[in-house]
């Protein structure tokens, strides 16, 4: 029969039990230690062997065991049927000129930038760091009071060819959730907002430059994922600046989005070092609508008013002379107006985070 294995549990006396378990566990990382280097000089030696290592042993996170979804795309790629599929809802979706480049893709997306009413310090400063991020961004301060609710500041600034809404909400005087909207027509998505980091509380940070940045955007996996990345895809100018070196990452791991911005610097032609120029932020999706933030309250105008007594019939008015060739002329220079845009009186959901979505610990969306 084998003899049992030594305890230092079963040694009465505290202080030599103590000095035989701390022997125990430091000849067990000794021998930890030089099979690692044992290994490491074999995998030195042939690099097939460290590669075939790595891919036997995978750990199993939560990302590589996440739940099955209809709408993921796979890695490998699609199927015929999902491509086609996917294909036509990206030609028909609401992000398709930026993508088919029908304006100059030098410049930037017109983003304007405000908060909610009433707006504390902090996220006054949030704002200010939003400015430099997005080009072509622009703060407008909110105005307090009825008549400046969303979706009325969102038809103001379709009007005046404003591409983006982004709104700042803050609770407990700090910001805690940001409203994108794109213009003219939407969608509209809300973030939740969680661990900023401004650039001043970031130690040894870069400064920026106002070159366009270049965007990374990590593991959308799925249409709404996709649909999602579209759309902060088109906050940015499509060409960007690669002479200012900046580059702007939107990480998604477990359907958390984590912005951040660096610099990088070419050491060696091996080796490229970052600096981070900051802020940092994470963002959460709950919800996206179609169109424009809803206003309950938007009437139509008033009917014309109308009186059956007393009224006499106006005389008919003159015939104007036809408009000579100058005037035609003048009239094809002017600019053609925007569109008005109202805003509706509803949305319709066409996604939106419930507790009950969530099965697993397994289950992602994006």
């Amino acid at each position: 029969m084998a003899p049992a294995r030594f305890q230092p549990s079963s040694i009465k006396n505290k202080i030599k039990r103590e000095e035989v378990a701390r022997k125990l566990k430091k000849s067990k990382g000794k021998a930890k230690l030089q099979k690692r280097l044992d290994q490491a000089k074999v995998e030195a030696n042939d690099p097939a062997v460290k590669k075939k290592r790595l891919t036997e042993n995978v750990p199993h996170t939560l990302d590589n065991t996440r739940e099955d979804d209809p709408a993921m795309l796979s890695a490998a790629g699609p199927s015929s049927a999902q491509h086609a599929e996917f294909s036509s809802d990206i030609a028909s979706d609401p992000f398709a000129d930026y993508f088919n480049f029908m304006q100059d893709p030098n410049i930037p997306p017109k983003v304007l930038i405000t908060t909610s009413p009433k707006a504390s310090k902090g996220t006054y400063e949030f704002c200010d760091e939003l400015v430099g991020i997005f080009p072509g961004a622009e703060f407008i301060r909110r105005k307090k009071g009825k008549g400046f609710e969303m979706g009325r500041i969102a038809g103001w600034a379709a009007g005046r060819g404003y591409k983006h809404l982004l709104v700042v909400n803050e609770d407990m005087k700090k910001p805690n959730a940001i409203t994108l909207v794109y213009l003219p027509n939407g969608p509209m998505a809300y973030f939740k907002l969680t661990s900023i980091e401004l650039t001043k509380q970031i130690y040894g940070h870069a400064r920026a430059t106002p070159h366009n940045p270049e965007l990374v955007l990590n593991n959308f996996s799925t249409t709404l994922g996709h649909a999602v990345g579209r759309m902060f895809q088109t906050l940015f100018p499509p060409l960007p600046e690669f002479q200012g070196r900046q580059v702007v990452a939107l990480h998604n791991q477990r359907d958390f989005l984590f912005f951040r911005r660096h610099r990088y610097a070419f050491r060696s032609p091996e080796k490229v070092a970052l600096q981070e120029i900051g802020p940092r932020f994470t963002l959460k999706l709950r919800w996206v609508k179609r169109g424009l933030p809803a206003v309950q309250n938007f009437g139509a105008s008033p009917a014309a008013l109308e009186i059956s007594a007393g009224t006499e019939e106006l005389p008919e008015p003159q015939e104007q002379a036809p408009p000579s060739e100058q005037d035609q002329e003048m009239e094809e220079k002017l600019p053609e107006p925007l569109p008005v845009c109202n805003p509706p009186k509803d949305n319709e959901y066409i996604w939106r985070w419930k507790p009950e979505l969530e099965t697993t610990r397994k289950t992602f969306f994006l």
